[in-house]
């Protein structure tokens, strides 16, 4: 192996995409579990399909775009890597083989365009969804990343490396990106039939509570594996997962006892996943105490949040926007408020005598990603909706999109039904019994001479449906 490389570091980054791979599912499960039940299995296919459709485009052209040489001014990589061309086994990024760095920053291409998919639940057609997949992470994410995260042994594109805005994880590239373009989903598609009608409650929290204890699992992945290394900086990150997202579902509950006067279990669920997503971009860069701070700050302003649907009038499903847009802007912010300047970087925030400097950096950052994301990602949508059409028709979102778009339901509730028969007519089965009139004690029976009683009933043939 060439000098630099390190096997400890390498089998790190190995495990820590397979840990952000995870995710991807455990997405699956949260949003699945937050739908309705006739669209649980949709819910489900629009995260994997995304497993499939970037895997493929990452090695066709993604990677080389995302990471490849600059090919002008930090906003593109060139197209040296097509097809990942020109790597060899023994190429490194830092310590770390370069098939490493890019199988790990894969897992972020994957999971971002999912993170989506919540905003659209019950209305989006299943093929109109994959080809804004694959559109999406071609014209947005890809070059969001290399503006954003670093490559080429420590260079970056123009945000990150010269601009100076800190985002360690992903807290740009990733959650603004996807929650954003969420937003501008939600607008091109419309209201879902019964919006603020019908109740729509989660059909299974469950589910839910499963998914966002995966996602809190891979997330050590996704915040850790970035420092790219087995060292001080992703323990520090790890840490800093760990109590931000704990002090986020403590801060989210909180506010929901205040204003509702309960705590819920999927207000437990999107609590922590708001603090997983606020500190991804702070994690190399604060304290623990700040960590708990950005924390508790996200969960009462994401709780909060989520109820702007409501009140200006758009139909994110699944609150894709007051969680990871919102989540995303307040983790971001708060670089430039408690970064510290002694873990990962030397930028220090306004509460640690940097002044506004930095946080200025990261307001530029958290505005250049949104409105570009907006603008592509609602023309894109436009486009698709258009053209090949972006929303199942209307008596099919009623019904149940799962049998329409994929001929299949989560649960057999015939076959629940059918059990449910047999067992109340099997021998032996308890049957509330015919109450009959008790007779005199002492006194025989009355025999009566009525000979219609004696003749059977007559037989007619009834509907058993």
């Amino acid at each position: 192996m060439p000098d630099g490389f390190s096997a400890g570091d390498t089998a790190f980054v190995f495990i820590s995409a397979a840990l952000v791979m995870l995710m991807t599912p455990g997405l699956a499960f949260f949003y699945g579990g937050m739908v309705r039940v006739k669209s649980t299995l949709n819910m489900l296919a629009m995260s994997f399909i995304s497993l499939a459709v970037v895997s493929v485009l990452w090695v066709l052209y993604g990677y080389s775009l995302a990471f490849g040489p600059d090919a002008g001014a930090g906003l593109i990589g060139n197209l040296d890597f097509l097809g990942m061309r020109g790597i060899g086994l023994n190429d490194l990024s830092g310590s770390i083989p370069v098939t490493a760095f890019a199988s790990f920053q894969l897992m972020f291409a994957v999971i971002t365009p999912a993170l989506i998919s919540g905003a659209v639940a019950d209305r989006a057609k299943f093929s109109a969804w994959a080809l804004f997949v694959a559109l999406w992470v071609t014209v947005v994410y890809f070059p969001v990343a290399h503006w954003v995260f670093f490559f080429d042994n420590g260079h970056g594109g123009w945000l990150g490396d010269r601009s100076g805005v800190i985002d360690f994880a992903g807290g740009t590239a990733v959650h603004i990106n996807a929650g954003v373009a969420g937003l501008a989903l939600c607008l091109v598609l419309g209201k879902r039939v019964g919006f603020r009608k019908d109740p729509m409650r989660p059909h299974s929290l469950p589910l839910v509570m499963l998914g966002s204890g995966l996602l809190w699992f891979g997330w050590f992945g996704f915040n850790a594996g970035s420092a790219l290394a087995a060292n001080g900086v992703a323990g520090m990150a790890f840490l800093n997962t760990q109590v931000a997202t704990a002090a986020a579902m403590l801060g989210w509950l909180a506010f929901e006892r205040i204003k509702h006067g309960a705590f819920t279990t999927l207000g437990a669920a999107s609590g922590a996943v708001a603090g997983l997503v606020a500190i991804t971009p702070a994690c190399g860069s604060v304290s623990l105490l700040g960590a708990i701070a950005i924390g508790l700050l996200a969960g009462a302003v994401c709780a909060a949040a989520i109820g702007l649907k409501y009140r200006l009038g758009f139909d994110d499903s699944l609150d894709v926007v007051g969680v990871h847009a919102v989540g995303g802007i307040v983790g971001s912010l708060a670089v430039g408020l408690f970064a510290t300047g002694h873990v990962g970087q030397t930028a220090q925030g306004l509460f640690y005598g940097g002044g506004f400097g930095q946080l200025g950096k990261q307001a530029m950052g958290v505005a250049v990603v949104g409105v570009y994301s907006f603008v592509l990602s609602w023309l894109l949508g436009t486009a698709i909706h258009r053209t090949v059409g972006f929303r199942v028709a209307e008596e099919v979102e009623v019904a149940g999109i799962d049998q329409a778009e994929h001929a299949e339901s989560a649960y057999d509730f015939s076959a629940v039904g059918a059990s449910l028969a047999r067992a109340l007519s099997a021998p032996g089965t308890d049957r509330p019994a015919a109450r009959t009139a008790e007779k005199p004690a002492g006194k025989p029976a009355v025999k009566t001479t009525d000979k219609t009683a004696e003749k059977p009933a007559k037989r007619t043939e009834v509907d058993a449906r």
